[in-house]
């Protein structure tokens, strides 16, 4: 197995990981400094903020049962999933630091103020000690923000934007998830390889955070192997009815759509564009195609047979062989019936990691909590070797393309894994001007109170 190292340019792999393979912080667990719902009780509270209504619920309520897991396996309780697979072997069963967890919800709604109202009333009113969640980075980066503030750590579930670890991130602030920059440097070599470099993009974008990102990410990385961009037309979330947005496209010349969508309006966008029949054209002299650079395992479930041979890319899936994500897969599985989706792994491997990190500084103080997380280099959660790299808080590992399936035997392997792009394929300077460039900093640790 390979070892992430660090430099500032990006990632070198080199010789093996063992154990925790990490120095403890050297922050003091005995400091008298208050901060934040410091637990002082038999049990410390978890705030799990995710969208339980909306465009987006289908992949919050995934969200929320990997979190219910890993509270179960934290205390104990069930067959331990990835505790016994993840390469730091402090968590042991017994909660955190010997207390037990307990947990809060909130439905987002997938709208930026009221997350931060959930999260800010989970912080004040039932004492959480950490925040994680989301299923937009607009909230993301709303709750993320919030955490800063409040001097508590934020652990983000699903968010893709650049924006989260770039111009907005924050240092209580960690993304396990990949980002669009990322997929866009998977997906491009890829699909010039299937269509050819001498090709017209149509992009439909999320107008938010996330698709803006999303976009300028696809868009760089195609025009640099050869394709150009028709058009980039931006489209409310929540729409529903995609069909005015789609009917532009069938004269615009382009011979490629470009579906910047999430959730529910992927799956409506996709369905609408297949109904307009824009698979059955030729354009230029070439079949058209349909391009969705974020997938996820539900999307696909919703959109059935339309995703056949259409190309994404994902930050995990269920069908990988490695011992972590097959504990994980069986953990999941036997408890809610049904394979977990990269949202569902997200969820679980944020948990931990936050718990772990604890574990090793030896305290709850979200400095402590910092200094574990910077530059922990981890592995057995799935996918691979990872590096939290301390100057962005972005988490760094393989990259999947992934493509929907001609032939699925259920409805759970819809998608099929066609290429594990390597981390330094996709691996970028701190300093990126996608990323905020040299303006963009963690500012200091808060620890609240």
């Amino acid at each position: 197995m390979s070892k992430l190292h660090m430099s500032r340019r990006g990632l070198i792999k080199t010789g093996a990981i063992g154990g925790a393979g990490l120095a403890l912080p050297t922050i003091f667990t005995s400091s008298a400094s208050a901060f934040t719902n410091e637990p002082t009780g038999s049990n410390v509270v978890l705030g799990f903020n995710v969208p339980q209504t909306g465009a987006y619920a289908e992949e919050g309520l995934d969200e929320l049962r990997a979190y219910q897991l890993a509270v179960e396996h934290l205390n104990g309780e069930g067959d331990g999933g990835m505790l016994s697979t993840f390469s730091s072997k402090t968590l042991q069963g017994n909660g955190i630091l010997g207390k037990r967890v307990d947990y809060v919800t909130g439905d987002t709604q997938t709208k930026s103020d009221v997350a931060r109202a959930q999260a800010q009333s989970m912080i004040q009113k039932d004492g959480a000690v950490m925040i994680t969640g989301g299923s937009s980075s607009g909230v993301a980066v709303a709750v993320q923000g919030l955490c800063q503030e409040a001097g508590v750590i934020f652990m983000a579930c699903l968010t893709h934007s650049n924006d989260t670890t770039g111009k907005d991130r924050k240092k209580n602030g960690f993304r396990y998830f990949f980002n669009a920059y990322m997929s866009g440097q998977a997906l491009a070599p890829v699909l010039l390889n299937a269509y050819g470099g001498d090709r017209q993009a149509y992009h439909l974008t999320a107008d938010y955070t996330w698709g803006w990102t999303q976009q300028a990410s696809i868009q760089a990385a195609t025009e640099a192997v050869g394709w150009g961009t028709v058009a980039n037309v931006l489209t409310p979330v929540g729409a529903g009815d995609f069909s005015s947005y789609i009917a532009p496209v069938l004269n615009s010349g382009a011979d490629v759509l470009v579906l910047n969508h999430y959730g529910a309006d992927m799956v409506n966008s996709l369905t609408q564009a297949i109904q307009f029949g824009l698979r059955d054209k030729q354009v230029n002299g070439k079949n058209f195609e349909i391009v969705v650079p974020l997938y996820s395992e539900l999307m696909a479930k919703g959109a059935g047979a339309n995703i056949k041979g259409v190309y994404g890319s994902m930050n995990w899936n269920w069908q990988l062989q490695d011992a972590g994500t097959q504990a994980f897969v069986k953990s999941f599985g036997e408890k809610y019936g049904f394979p977990p989706s990269n949202s569902a792994q997200t969820a679980y491997a944020q948990t931990l990691l936050y718990a772990d990190a604890v574990t090793r500084a030896g305290s709850f103080n979200p400095c402590a909590v910092v200094e574990a997380l910077e530059g922990f280099e981890f592995d057995g959660l799935g996918v691979g070797p990872t590096l939290y790299r301390a100057e962005d808080h972005q988490c760094f590992k393989d990259v999947l393309v992934v493509r929907g399936a001609e032939n699925p035997t259920t409805e759970y392997d819809t998608l099929e894994i066609v290429e594990k792009t390597p981390v330094e394929q996709v691996m970028y300077a701190p300093d990126h001007e996608m990323f905020g460039g040299a303006e963009a900093t963690l500012g200091e640790c808060n620890p609240g109170a």
